[in-house]
């Protein structure tokens, strides 16, 4: 156990903090709820778990034998970014009562092959923590399924941090500038990912 403390520490750090996934799921949990944006929670988890499993059995090789898919990857996901701020910026809870769900199971787990912080997570993974002695399938499912598990509590803090300030957005002129602040955090993020 004490040599899974890291990866599990690592995967926390990771899951945890200020990303693409967490932003979203913020903006979503403010507007739409918890229940809501489970299925993307679980979509972001699966992704991950799928990515992580396929940097761990050698996937990761391709950014170091061809950086250009790393570059793209990185232009790739800043303009999707650059997209979903434009969309969260613009939403209301007005609009969320309209909508059926916010972005789904399949958008939060494809979300994750352009994500550069998942893709970040999936190599760091790979390359630092994947146990010793194991046969590479069970070591990269052993490493996948513990930052599965970590990273469910992690995630959905941030959308029952969405969810816990929802009532301080019902007037429309804070939930807009909220909206607008994590839309614009979402911008930022891309921004930082093309420099």
């Amino acid at each position: 156990m004490s040599d899974l403390l890291p990866l599990m520490s690592y995967c926390l750090l990771m899951s945890g903090t200020p990303g693409p996934n967490n932003v979203m799921l913020t903006t979503s949990g403010a507007n739409f709820g918890y229940r809501a944006t489970l299925p993307q929670i679980l979509g972001i988890l699966l992704g991950g778990f799928v990515l992580t499993l396929a940097c761990c059995l050698g996937l990761g090789q391709l950014f170091l034998a061809w950086p250009v898919a790393q570059q793209g990857l990185r232009i790739g996901g800043a303009l999707y970014l650059l997209f979903l701020a434009w969309k969260l910026s613009g939403a209301t809870m007005a609009q969320a009562g309209a909508l059926p769900r916010p972005l789904g199971f399949a958008h939060g787990a494809l979300f994750q092959l352009i994500n550069p912080k998942s893709w970040l997570k999936a190599v760091t993974l790979a390359s630092a923590f994947m146990p010793a002695g194991l046969p590479p399938l069970q070591a990269g499912l052993l490493v996948a399924v513990l930052g599965t598990v970590v990273g469910f509590p992690a995630i959905s803090m941030w959308a029952l941090f969405g969810v816990a300030i929802r009532r301080l957005l019902e007037r429309p002129a804070v939930q807009r500038g909220f909206n607008l602040c994590m839309g614009g955090a979402l911008a930022l993020l891309a921004l930082l990912l093309l420099r």
